[in-house]
């Protein structure tokens, strides 16, 4: 009788053993994963951020951030891509010579898609953030604003390709993050169009 008492205590003893093992296996294995994640700081200081581009009208703008940095998408009307060209003899860097944009965004409309341009709205004067105001001859701006963005701290004045004007404090024109369409409705902030990550570096941007 005790024999086979003492077998059943061995039997019981080693499935005890094999299954505490098994969950200590599975508890170690948790913190393994998790520390895989991406911390949230990781996530705020570069990941890509994907943008919903498919709803948006000409003329508005959709609003998000990456690296802490707001970034303005704004769809452009063929009418107003039209009207680009004639702001040229009007700006400092109407052919985006300095590097404050990619090389794929270094054209006509500063962007991959012409009637999406993808922007980061902060002056390159003083940091401000300048107000979206495309309507042409704004009563508030007077009869010859072409349509654009105005930094209402000290006057800085940009075309609706992010240019900047003559006469102003800015000397630059806005930014233009690296950036790619992963299709026809998601663009994605922080990735080129080869799917390399960006690192972000004043002034360059990409």
């Amino acid at each position: 009788m005790s024999e086979e008492i003492d077998k059943a205590r061995r039997h019981f003893l080693t499935v005890a053993t094999v299954v505490a093992g098994a969950v200590g296996t599975v508890m170690a294995a948790v913190p393994l994963v998790s520390s895989m994640e991406p911390s949230a700081r990781t996530k705020a200081l570069g990941g890509p951020v994907d943008i919903d581009v498919s709803k948006i009208e000409p003329g508005s703008v959709v609003k998000a951030k990456w690296r802490q940095k707001p970034v303005w998408v704004v769809q452009r009307s063929q009418p107003t891509l039209a009207e680009l060209p004639k702001n040229d003899s009007l700006l400092r860097d109407p052919t985006s010579d300095q590097t404050q944009q990619p090389p794929y965004c270094k054209n006509a409309w500063r962007s991959i898609k012409p009637e999406l341009l993808v922007i980061v709205p902060i002056c390159t004067h003083l940091g401000c953030i300048p107000l979206y105001r495309p309507e042409p001859g704004d009563p508030g701006l007077g009869t010859t604003w072409p349509g654009g963005f105005f930094c209402p701290c000290h006057g800085s004045k940009y075309d609706l390709a992010g240019r900047v004007f003559f006469n102003v404090p800015a000397p630059l024109n806005l930014p233009v993050p690296v950036h790619r369409y992963l299709n026809d409705k998601v663009l994605r902030i922080g990735e080129d169009p080869l799917g390399v990550h960006s690192s972000w570096t004043s002034p360059e941007v990409w």
